[in-house]
């Protein structure tokens, strides 16, 4: 039964008018807040020096453990490897230096033990600023 016979039937419709209003607007808005940014490369110019070169030696005490355990203090090695000889081989490469770096050069393969007796030894002999030297791998 159609009880609305005389009555024509109303499309819905979509008005587009205040969306395009809407949008608009929107545009505008982000128009205005956008910040456009030129990025350019800064300019240095960096200070130069000629540098004379070291006069004295640095304050460094070079330690070589090789993987066999053998340890040498500036290139010369010791004959015994127990800390007190190891302190002892450090106070005579010391010398007049006042509080010397202590660095250990240690070989990828040496023992754990062999680096830690060095570095009681540099504390027995009253060195406790100890580096440890690295290479970059290639």
């Amino acid at each position: 039964m159609n009880f609305q016979r005389g009555r024509s039937r109303e499309e819905p419709e979509i008005n587009l008018i205040p969306m395009i209003d809407v949008l608009l607007v929107i545009i505008i808005f982000l128009m205005l807040t956008t910040t456009y940014a030129k990025f350019s490369g800064l300019e240095i110019n960096l200070p130069t020096a000629d540098a004379a070169k070291q006069a004295e030696p640095p304050n460094e005490i070079d330690v070589a453990v090789t993987a066999s355990g053998q340890i040498l203090i500036n290139k010369s090695p010791l004959t015994a490897a127990d800390i007190k000889s190891i302190a002892d081989g450090l106070r005579r490469a010391a010398g007049a230096k006042q509080d010397p770096v202590i660095v250990i050069n240690a070989d990828a393969k040496a023992t754990h033990q062999s680096v830690v007796d060095v570095m009681q030894a540099a504390q027995t002999a009253g060195y406790p600023h100890i580096s440890f030297a690295t290479q970059t791998p290639r």
